[in-house]
């Protein structure tokens, strides 16, 4: 499968070493930056915000770095942008992000941990402060999760519990990371090709409709800018280095 290159893909390219085109996609696409700028922010930003600046250099660099095997230009983009943001928030943050919820909930079942699923805890650590930066990332991936209808909390319901039920969703994750055009594919359509898992990840396509919402959040989060969330997520990180 070949990724369509755009012609806005091809300007971007184009603009790495010419300094008037780069300003001029700079310039048209100004809302775009900001539009991105104030989601990463969780508020309104202007010109006059010192994040406006930093999204601006973050458009920059998407620009010199882009190529067309990264995907859509804008996406690309979209992620730099939201990535420099959030690490600029955490910088005027007084409380240093740790993270303070134990990383084994996101791989064992209610039964295993007590009366709390993964999403209860997390939960439950957000709402009395504890981590602001996954506080931030949950509230980012919600807004991705609502363009495919559902979100964060209904995970609990689509989890795979039972060890090879995790393992099986893990190979179905792997396959879409290990294949970019089909997970910028998924995020444009906001739809999973089960046939191609099915076939290529050798994943049931019962287990894969039933997990589906669970395999397109790991898909959104670990190849997104999610490292608090994405740390909760090891066997996944085992199946990806295999």
């Amino acid at each position: 499968m070949r990724w369509v290159v755009s012609k806005l893909d091809i300007l971007a390219v184009n603009a790495k070493d010419n300094e008037n085109s780069m300003n001029r996609l700079i310039n048209k696409y100004e809302n775009f930056i900001l539009k991105r700028a104030s989601s990463a922010a969780r508020r309104y930003i202007s010109k006059s915000d010192d994040e406006w600046s930093v999204a601006m250099a973050a458009f920059t660099d998407a620009i010199r770095n882009y190529f067309p095997e990264k995907g859509s230009f804008l996406n690309f983009a979209e992620l730099i942008i939201r990535r420099r943001i959030i690490d600029y928030v955490r910088s005027k943050s007084r409380y240093a992000p740790e993270i303070l919820v134990k990383p084994s909930l996101f791989e064992s079942s209610p039964e295993e941990e007590g009366d709390y699923s993964m999403q209860s805890e997390i939960a439950e650590k957000v709402s009395s402060g504890e981590n602001n930066s996954l506080r931030m990332e949950i509230y980012l991936i919600n807004e991705v999760f609502s363009e495919y209808g559902f979100s964060f909390m209904d995970l609990a319901d689509y989890s795979p519990k039972a060890e090879k039920t995790k393992r099986a969703c893990a190979k179905a994750v792997a396959f879409m990371i290990k294949n970019p055009i089909l997970t910028s594919e998924m995020k444009i359509k906001r739809k999973l090709p089960l046939n191609l898992i099915e076939k290529n990840a050798k994943v049931s396509r019962k287990l894969l409709e039933r997990h589906r919402k669970y395999i397109v959040a790991a898909v959104e989060i670990i190849s997104g800018d999610y490292p608090y969330l994405s740390d909760y997520m090891r066997y996944i990180r085992e199946e990806l280095e295999k």
